[in-house]
């Protein structure tokens, strides 16, 4: 006897609602006006492979940092503290790596990120402080740190090994990605074919569908792009792998659990405390790793390097539908959103457009974003106390017959 259901139509059109894929409708909207409008002002196209690949080029590490920030808003917290990690990290990279060579200056560069997630950690769960306080405090602190150990001016490295790292470009074989795809897409219908519950396989495997179909069109017609810089390629890599542990593994589930409602959790067995705080020495360890990609990139780091850095990675997991309360959030929709961001961003240099207005249009953005989840997951709500209030309970009388 088989153990599946039939096709579930409801989930499909529930994953393709704009309350699940409304950041991704967005972004092909947003790419498709300025295509549009760049082929009327008779610019270069919009969508040419060099255009694209710096758009992922220039995203590519705000979209790592909103990562590991939306593993952070779902366990139930915060941290403000990631760009200034990411400077100081950068910081002691350039400053070890002269005398001690790229890896122990890279090593050092990780854990100083470790320990200042560490410290985040334990001043929230264990000493009780809240989470917007300590990570303000730790901000404003690392950065001060940075500022004391460059005393006010931009240090160089001799040694280019980072540089050289952080601005290569590696190119996926046509024939491997066109493999990867299949079987992507492939795992996709499988884990759909044989899950007890369709409907939600079907909402689980959208990342899978996307990212298969993504891989086969590029190989097929846009070949170019399979050529991309290191950080490109390690965004993708961390976001994968970061996107299939919350989804699929027990970490994952007790991570949403935690975030969703800690007592219960806690109630259920699950160690609240460990799994936040590793989130947050995580998201510190990723930090320092950017910022290491960020000195090499320039091979050079000042003071008020990644200045600001924290609110356009909050800014992207918001627009990506991560919840600032915890227990919601999809990593894959939280680069989407950082994608929006650049596109954006990459647009408006295009079009000649002045910066006043660029940051006018992104908060016009952010904040319809931020209202448009908040009214569809309103209009949700409603929608299932109607739903529990038709459900009459039977009469006694029914309950002794039964």
């Amino acid at each position: 006897m088989s153990t599946t259901s039939a096709p579930d139509h409801g989930s499909w059109r529930r994953s393709l609602a704009p309350r699940a894929a409304g950041v991704v409708y967005a972004f092909i909207a947003l790419v498709a006006i300025l295509t549009i409008t760049s082929s009327v002002q008779g610019r270069p196209s919009y969508l040419s492979s060099v255009n694209l690949s710096n758009i992922l080029d220039q995203s590519a590490l705000i979209a790592i940092l909103a990562t590991f920030m939306t593993t952070v808003l779902i366990s139930g917290n915060f941290d403000l503290s990631v760009a200034s990690t990411a400077a100081l990290a950068g910081t002691v990279a350039l400053k070890m790596i002269d005398d001690y060579g790229p890896v122990i200056g890279t090593l050092a560069a990780l854990i100083t990120g470790a320990l200042v997630g560490l410290l985040n950690g334990v001043l929230v769960q264990k000493v009780g402080v809240n989470a917007f306080i300590v990570t303000l405090g730790t901000l404003t602190a690392v950065r001060g740190v940075v500022q004391a150990i460059l005393d006010g001016q931009s240090i160089t490295a001799s040694d280019t090994t980072l540089m050289d790292i952080a601005t290569a470009r590696w190119q996926m074989p046509i024939v491997v990605a066109v493999v990867l795809g299949v079987l992507l897409l492939a795992g996709a219908g499988w884990l759909i074919r044989w899950a007890p519950h369709r409907g939600a396989a079907v909402r689980s495997t959208a990342g899978l569908w996307a990212s298969g179909l993504a891989l086969l069109l590029l190989a097929l017609f846009r070949p170019l792009m399979l050529e991309q810089t290191a950080p490109v390629w390690i965004m993708l890599v961390l976001a994968v792998l970061t996107a299939l542990t919350l989804r699929y593994t027990v970490i994952g589930r007790n991570l949403y659990a935690v975030g969703g409602n800690a007592e219960a959790a806690r109630l259920s067995g699950i160690d609240v405390d460990r799994y936040r705080m590793v989130a947050f020495v995580v998201n510190g360890t990723v930090a320092a790793l950017v910022g290491v990609l960020y000195a090499g990139r320039f091979n050079s780091v000042d003071p008020t390097v990644l200045t600001g850095g924290e609110l356009t990675v909050i800014a992207a997991a918001v627009l990506g539908g991560t919840s600032l309360f915890g227990g919601s959030g999809f990593v894959t929709k939280s680069v989407v959103g950082t994608l929006i961001l650049f596109t954006l961003s990459n647009g408006f240099n295009v079009l000649n457009i002045g910066s006043n207005y660029q940051n006018v249009v992104q908060g016009t953005v952010l904040v319809a974003a931020a209202s448009l989840y908040t009214a569809t997951s309103g209009r949700e709500r409603r929608k299932l106390r109607q739903a529990l209030r038709k459900e009459k309970p039977p009469a006694p009388a029914e309950l002794v017959r039964q």
